[in-house]
């Protein structure tokens, strides 16, 4: 009789709570892949090896890329010089500039000049040419202030043509200046010449970073297919490793036993590795959606249909994530991604904060 009541009690829990056989271990995989292409050079790790965070995976043949590095480096310095020669010309743009602006004043002063020498000449003509008639000057005189004259007239034509062509230089050195900065560019850390050399040589800093293929996280190197000299191809993952820090179970329970489910459901999961250590959970979500086959695009193009009977209606499945507190794990228990447990879900238990000890799920409903 005390062992039926045992057994009884036993069952107690997986008669009045939802269950399931169905249930995974899961963990973060992250696909481990070179940012670079190369010949690997060095191979640390084993498969099945734990690593932790920074740890060298692979090494890629970075001879390749420090040559790349050396040439980024001499490319800037280039790019400095020849920045550096562009400045230069456009300052002596800028003088040739204001050289030609002084010119055209100097013209315009000199044309200034002719004019008032050209009235003062002219005036002297006309006053020589009326004394002549009354014999109070000379004929030579006359002819001598009228060739002054018209050596005044033409010396402002020299100085109009002198500043026509003077303006004509001031335009050309104007034109001069504008090709000067446009060829430099923006000034100082702006200048587009001097950031795509910075860029490119970080870029050649990165790829050589690169080479050394680090672990991001703790984790297992699993189906690891590396040898030295194998060939690591850019954006193309080498190896697997999972994420110690990261392991959660999934439990698909059939859509009629979640209607009770809360988040904060205390869940009890016993590991078919390990059928008498269970382990403590909590539910962190319950899943809002699943694949649906019915409808899909089939053979021609035409749906997809499942044949039904009518007496009996399968129960879809749906997920449910189930949280582990890795720092509670029974001792000697390893978790495996993929391996297969049963869970057990307290309902109405969200909020409570005491819990009776766990006890495994029965070997029959294991």
């Amino acid at each position: 009789m005390l062992a039926v009541v045992a057994i009884l009690i036993k069952y107690w829990d997986y008669v009045t709570n939802p269950w399931t056989r169905d249930g995974q271990i899961r963990a973060q995989v992250i696909q481990i892949t070179p940012r670079v292409s190369g010949p690997i050079v060095k191979l640390p790790i084993k498969d099945n090896q734990l690593v932790n965070a920074g740890d060298l995976l692979f090494e890629i043949d970075p001879r390749t890329f420090e040559a790349n590095l050396d040439q980024a480096r001499a490319q800037l310095d280039e790019t400095g010089d020849n920045y550096q020669a562009l400045v230069q010309q456009v300052e002596a743009a800028k003088a040739m500039v204001a050289v030609s602006r002084a010119a055209v004043t100097q013209a315009q002063s000199s044309i200034k000049e002719a004019e008032a020498k050209i009235e003062k000449n002219r005036a002297e003509y006309a006053r020589q040419k009326e004394l002549l008639p009354r014999k109070a000057t000379s004929q030579k005189a006359v002819d001598r202030d009228k060739a002054g004259y018209e050596i005044s007239i033409e010396e402002r034509k020299t100085a109009v043509a002198g500043l026509a062509q003077a303006r004509a230089s001031l335009l050309e050195s104007e034109a001069n200046l504008a090709e000067a900065k446009a060829n430099l560019g923006a000034v100082g850390d702006a200048n587009a010449s001097i950031r795509e050399a910075r860029a490119d040589l970080r870029q050649a800093e990165l790829n050589l970073e690169f080479t050394q293929v680090r672990a991001p996280v703790d984790g297992y190197v699993t189906n690891l297919n590396l040898r030295l000299g194998s060939q690591a191809v850019e954006n193309q993952a080498a190896l697997a490793l999972v994420d110690i820090n990261s392991y959660w179970i999934t439990g698909f329970f059939r859509e009629n036993y979640i209607a009770d489910m809360r988040k904060g459901d205390r869940a009890i999961v016993t590991l078919m590795s390990y059928p008498d250590k269970p382990l403590e959970g909590r539910i962190d979500s319950l899943g809002w959606g699943i694949a649906q086959d019915d409808g899909s695009t089939g053979f021609d193009l035409l749906p997809t249909i499942s044949p039904t009977f009518e007496w009996i209606r399968l129960a879809q499945r749906v997920p449910v994530r189930i949280h582990i507190d890795l720092d509670k794990l029974p001792e000697g228990v390893k978790l495996r991604v993929g391996t297969t447990c049963s869970v057990l879900v307290m309902t109405g238990t969200s909020d409570s904060e005491k819990e009776k000890p766990a006890v495994a799920a029965p070997r029959a409903l294991q």
